[in-house]
């Protein structure tokens, strides 16, 4: 009886959500995108105060127990400093027989602007042909309002919760989380006391296959500076008599053919990096067999003709577990349009690489740090170079055999009718392993964006069915965590 009960009142449920996220699409999310929370822009720091008190607003009239939590001031490159927003918390239910999820998210965004290249204003949410299109639609405006919608549709059907439910809402996700690792550290033993797991839905699918994400890549940021004249000089009256940084830094760094960061292939020069990596294990090898993802949809929507690797297994290895550099610009190089006959006195290249569990940022800043110094010590260069790592970020990794991933397989197989894909995210998603860290509860990662959301692009959208169906994916997953005993925690 039990059984039959649940299953009619979870239909009722999912019935109930047609008529109100359709409702919500034209009221909440409309709402949300239209605040310009742009966290990057300091001119934006209003826009973004208020969507904090937005979000707390929309959870207290849903009787929620909230709190704007201060976590600060963030100093500017000036010396001035600036009021962070405030974390949202809330919580929904404190029944000490139930499990506990808190759902972490994100109501900051990415810049935009029309003339970058959208087809629709950014901040003006539009409807075209079942996408919501809008910044932040899908990271994370729309993920984090459906998780709200799912347990408004509890409230609504005045049906209890069947776990307690707690939301940590920061608005500075996109510009590396200022202040959050405290706040969790300093709540650690609060608010998240009685927190069985962590749910997080700040990532995407990989195809039209519904997704659970089991781990991230971490990220170390690197400057390595060249400073040569105490001037830039004239090309005409100088060149050929000085030792000029660009050349340092481009030829002898980055181009030579023997001591540079990566081979031709993409392989990973430097000392001791490619040696901490484990293997490819032969259950990781069919779990990538088993994915769904095609070659050549994927080079179709990035615009290439040719990949790094030539199969689905070795090209998603690459992208989720193995280490890889990215060289992102070079600073001090004249990059205006037209001519201009400069020797720069002074450039800097700003790199990055992807790191990968067994990997530690303090051992890989050591490895890139000896290498690049050697490499220069080599050339005899009376130029000065200074390497220096701005982000140490570490990877995460679950373990999917975890009573948390049987809860989300059931769930996707219970809305969607099909078995997820278990995927990997090549970027990376440093609030995951804060939260292991400091809390040491267990983490899932559950996604309903769209792989061809355009996240961070232009023309960023949420697709009505993702968010429709993904809300009650957030609904039936409620359900199947419930049914977790609790000597699984």
């Amino acid at each position: 009886d039990d059984v039959i009960y649940f299953l009619f009142s979870f239909e009722r449920i999912l019935c109930y959500l047609l008529t109100l996220i359709l409702t919500m699409l034209r009221t909440d999310i409309l709402e949300w995108v239209a605040i310009e929370s742009d966290s990057s822009n300091v001119l934006k720091r209003p826009d973004l105060h208020r969507m904090m008190e937005t979000t707390a607003q929309k959870l207290r009239l849903m009787g929620g127990t909230v709190e704007l939590v201060d976590i600060g001031e963030q100093e500017l490159p000036n010396g001035q400093t600036l009021a962070l927003p405030k974390v949202v918390t809330a919580t929904f239910g404190t029944d000490p027989n139930k499990h506990t999820v808190c759902v972490y998210g994100h109501v900051d965004v990415q810049p935009a602007k029309l003339e970058d290249g959208w087809a629709t204003d950014p901040y003006n949410l539009t409807d075209i042909n079942g996408n919501l299109y809008g910044r932040g639609a899908s990271d994370n405006k729309a993920p984090v309002l459906a998780w709200i919608h799912a347990v408004e549709a509890y409230q609504a059907l005045s049906m209890e919760l069947p776990v307690n439910v707690k939301f940590v809402i920061e608005g500075m996700e996109e510009t590396g989380s200022n202040g959050l690792d405290a706040m969790i550290l300093a709540q650690r033993d609060t608010f998240f006391s009685d927190v069985d797991y962590i749910i997080i839905s700040d990532c995407g699918w990989l195809s039209r296959r519904p997704a659970l994400t089991y781990g991230t890549r971490g990220n170390c940021y690197f400057f390595a500076e060249v400073e040569g004249p105490k001037q830039d000089l004239h090309s005409g009256v100088y060149g050929g008599t000085v030792i000029e940084p660009m050349t340092d830094l481009i030829v002898r760094l980055f181009l030579h053919p023997s001591d540079t960061l990566i081979s031709p292939s993409g392989k990973i020069l430097i000392p001791g990096i490619r040696e901490a990596v484990a293997p490819l294990s032969d259950e990781e090898w069919k779990m990538y067999q088993d994915i769904q993802f095609d070659m050549d949809s994927y080079k179709n929507k990035i615009g290439v003709t040719q990949l790094m690797y030539s199969n689905k297994v070795d090209l998603l290895a690459h992208m989720w577990r193995y280490p890889t550099v990215s060289v992102h610009g070079i600073e001090g190089a004249f990059s205006d349009s037209g001519s201009k006959t400069v020797i720069p006195a002074k450039v800097t290249a700003k790199f990055s690489i992807r790191q990968v569990p067994n990997m530690d940022p303090a051992m890989v800043k050591k490895q890139v740090t000896d290498y690049l110094h050697s490499v220069f010590a080599k050339r005899k260069s009376p130029n000065k170079l200074k390497v220096t790592m701005v982000i140490g970020a570490k990877p995460w990794l679950a373990d999917t055999q975890h009573p948390l991933y049987e809860a989300g397989k059931a769930a996707v197989k219970r809305v969607f009718d099909m078995d997820p894909d278990l995927i990997r995210e090549g970027g990376t998603i440093p609030i995951a392993r804060t939260f292991q860290d400091v809390t040491g509860k267990s983490i899932i990662m559950m996604p309903i964006g769209g792989f061809d959301d355009g996240l961070h692009s232009q023309n960023e959208k949420m697709s009505r069915y993702n968010y429709i169906e993904g809300t009650k994916l957030f609904i039936a997953y409620l359900n199947e965590v419930s049914q977790i005993k609790k000597t699984s925690v």
